[in-house]
């Protein structure tokens, strides 16, 4: 079957667009055709392997409410020990490639899953469409693609789903990589490869963690007033690029910027930092970056069209069931509860959902809890004429930190606050703290600079952003609207406390991390609720780090 990139060979730019776009010119009732039709074609197939049979729970079904009323929802340990293990014997489709997570607080270092090789050929158009709505300026417009555009590669190796969806992109479009040879290298070092090679060879496109976009446009910042042009002699070629930023950023009366030395074409954004971190990155790099909700147990789930706003789900690669929020504080409260779902032609606007979904294309997955709770920010897209749900990722749906008067705060929401409030930081994570019969946000925080900082300031700073933010999340269900506020009465009884770590804590424990031999999603301690372990660690690293501190003065 003829590809992506022999359409773009052939100049097909029109097919091009209709086979990897076309889903957002769908209506809702042709997005739960599609939906319905390819999961009775995987209901066929789950019939006829011994771990559908298992995880169906005896069921055989023949319709899709059937499929939804008896079929149980299910977890990676519903699947265990046949994916761990890695049985191809046992799955509905031949597998194209096994890959895994970065983790599970399940038991299991690690979670295995298999991609059928038709999933991952239906995953790589899909992910031609990212590229095509992040580098376009109106709907059709390919005119600005080519082969051989420079990708920066910051993402994890094909084991992973990041890796993989990086081949497969590359795949869909023949664009090359940065650097051209630095898969054995360590992330920071493939990066610090990667940007060196991008001054002499040109850089088109970016897919990964902005926050890293961010961290390399401070740097050039800091360092363009003192280039050692020594060091580039052996590259001739960046010495023009370099000469060029230099004269946009004179003439702009500011420090270099990343958009001096690169235009830019295409930025493609995952993770909790995309909306974070998107209006920085256009300042930094002249470019948004298009947010991409994905994930390893099923491809790419989501993704935000031209326009930059709401993402749009894709139908071909999972069929989707939303478990409404008080659904799942019901079953929250009780496990045996069994949460209904709704399809996404019952979604209500402002509504937020754990999200499930049943894998289609001969994956193993059925009716899946991946753990992730998102928003539906409207029923369409006025502005482009999108008749699909819009969402935003709201939070893991355990990691929620419930604190009276503060409200139901996500890693999101707190990170927002953290960034809009201006103080400079490195790193951060945070949990709820009880004490007797009180409750607070302890936010544990590094800053980047050596000045002197009122822990009691910080609180306050974080506590005002977060009232903003509630005034537009509406993410405080004990707050009533109108009253007086309750943000104050949170500051005046000190319900956010900080802890000031010092300098090079989150960098000691990273380098620790890096020497343990954890993978590339294990090196950084999670923002929400870190277990006691990696606080402890973290506490270890802290002590290191004054050690060190009294070792150099003296």
């Amino acid at each position: 079957m003829i590809g992506p990139v022999e359409l773009l060979r052939q100049d097909r730019k029109d097919e091009l667009w209709l086979m990897c776009c076309g889903f957002a010119d769908l209506s809702l009732e042709q997005f739960m055709v599609i939906q319905k039709r390819l999961l009775l074609e995987e209901i066929e197939l789950l019939k006829s392997c011994e771990l559908g049979r298992k995880v169906m729970g005896g069921a055989i079904p023949d319709a899709v409410e059937e499929f939804r009323k008896h079929v149980p929802l299910t977890t990676y340990a519903d699947y265990c020990p046949e994916l761990p293990e890695r049985r191809e014997d046992v799955l509905p489709a031949k597998v194209a490639r096994w890959i895994r997570t970065s983790g599970y607080s399940g038991g299991h270092e690690t979670k295995w899953v298999p991609w059928s090789e038709r999933f991952a050929e239906e995953c790589r158009k899909v992910l031609a469409g990212v590229i095509l709505s992040a580098g376009c300026r109106e709907r059709g417009d390919v005119s600005w693609l080519k082969e051989h555009l420079k990708v920066l590669y910051t993402v994890g190796s094909m084991d992973y789903g990041s890796g993989l969806m990086a081949y497969l992109g590359q795949q869909a479009i023949n664009f090359d990589f940065l650097p051209s040879s630095g898969d054995e290298l360590p992330f920071t070092d493939k990066i610090r490869t990667g940007f060196a090679e991008a001054l002499y060879q040109g850089l088109d496109g970016f897919a990964g963690l902005p926050y890293v976009l961010v961290a390399v446009g401070e740097q050039i910042k800091q360092q363009s007033a003192k280039i050692d042009l020594g060091s580039l002699l052996a590259h001739p070629k960046a010495l023009p690029r370099l000469a060029k930023g230099l004269i946009k950023s004179k003439l702009a009366h500011r420090p270099m910027l990343p958009k001096d030395l690169w235009s830019v074409k295409a930025i493609i954004g995952g993770g909790t930092d995309s909306a974070i971190f998107e209006e920085r990155v256009e300042e930094m790099w002249g470019r948004r970056p298009l947010e991409l909700y994905a994930g390893t147990e099923g491809g790419v789930y989501a993704t935000q069209t031209w326009d930059y706003e709401g993402m749009t789900f894709v139908p071909n690669l999972n069929f989707f069931e939303f478990i409404p929020e008080e659904e799942h504080f019901k079953w929250q409260l009780d496990h045996s509860y069994q949460p209904k779902t709704v399809l996404l032609d019952e979604v209500k606007a402002g509504g937020n959902y754990e999200i499930v979904i049943t894998n289609l294309h001969g994956g193993p997955l059925v009716r899946f809890r991946i753990g992730d709770m998102i928003r539906i920010t409207s029923l369409r897209n006025e502005k482009l004429n999108i008749d699909i749900p819009q969402m935003i990722f709201y939070s893991r749906a355990d990691d929620l930190i419930d604190i009276a008067s503060l409200g139901r705060l996500t890693e999101r929401i707190i990170w927002e606050a953290i960034e809009n409030s201006g103080i400079p930081y490195v790193e951060w994570t945070a949990h709820k703290e009880v004490n007797g019969d009180r409750a607070i946000l302890r936010l544990y925080l590094e800053l980047n600079d050596d000045r002197d900082a009122s822990k009691e300031a910080i609180a306050i700073a974080v506590s005002q952003e977060l009232e903003k933010l509630d005034s537009r999340y509406h993410y405080n269900p004990y707050k009533i609207y109108g009253t007086p506020n309750d943000f104050e009465s949170a500051i005046d009884s000190k319900l956010i406390e900080v802890t000031l770590l010092p300098r090079g804590t989150f960098s000691h424990y990273v380098s620790q991390r890096q020497a343990e031999g954890a993978d590339l999603g294990h090196l950084k301690p999670p923002h929400i609720n870190p277990s006691d372990k990696i606080l402890s660690l973290l506490s270890a690293e802290r002590v290191a780090a004054v050690e060190s501190e009294v070792a150099s003065v003296r």
